[in-house]
C-alpha cells in the first residue's frame, strides 16, 4: 500500500497517479502487500533532513529512510521516501524534462534505494540506473539519463 503525505499542499502532483504508479513498481518488484509512504516536503524540510541525515546543508530532491522494525513484528513496511517538489521541479526544467515524469523517476529512485540498491560504486550504480530505465519503460517514461 502507497501513502502520500502532502503537507505543502502540493496541487501540481497527481497523487492517485503517483499513488498508481508506485503501487504497480513495488508490485513488479515483489513487494506488493508492503507498505510504503511518500512525503512531498519543501526546501526548507528537506534541507534540515539532508543536513541532519547526510551532512549535506542543502535541499535534495529525493532522500530514503528504511524501516527498521524488528522482525518479530509481522509488517512489511519498506520504509519512507521523502521528496522535494520543488527541487524536483526545478530540475525537470533545467533538464527539459516533464515534471511528472522527473517526479516518477526520482520516487522510484527512492524506493530501489528503500530495496537496497545505491550508485555509490560505479557498478552499483550502473545497475540501479539500468533498472531505472526499465521501470520507467514499463510507466512510457525515457531514459532519464541520455
Amino acid at each position: 500500500m502507497v501513502v502520500i503525505q502532502n503537507p505543502v499542499n502540493d496541487s501540481s502532483i497527481n497523487e492517485q497517479n503517483l499513488i498508481d504508479t508506485l503501487q504497480s513498481v513495488i508490485t513488479n518488484l515483489g513487494f506488493e502487500t508492503s507498505e510504503l509512504l511518500i512525503r512531498i516536503v519543501n526546501k526548507n524540510e528537506m534541507q534540515n533532513l539532508n543536513k541532519t541525515y547526510r551532512n549535506q546543508d542543502k535541499p535534495t530532491n529525493v532522500l530514503s529512510f528504511s524501516s527498521d522494525l524488528p522482525t518479530e513484528i509481522d509488517e512489511t513496511i519498506l520504509g519512507d521516501v521523502v521528496i522535494c517538489s520543488a527541487v524536483v521541479r526545478e530540475e525537470a526544467k533545467m533538464q527539459n524534462k516533464a515534471f511528472d515524469d522527473h517526479l516518477a523517476h526520482m520516487a522510484v529512485h527512492g524506493v530501489l534505494h528503500l530495496l537496497g540498491y545505491d550508485h555509490i560504486k560505479e557498478n552499483e550504480a550502473q545497475a540501479m540506473e539500468a533498472l531505472e530505465i526499465k521501470i520507467l519503460q514499463k510507466l512510457d517514461i525515457e531514459n532519464p539519463y541520455t
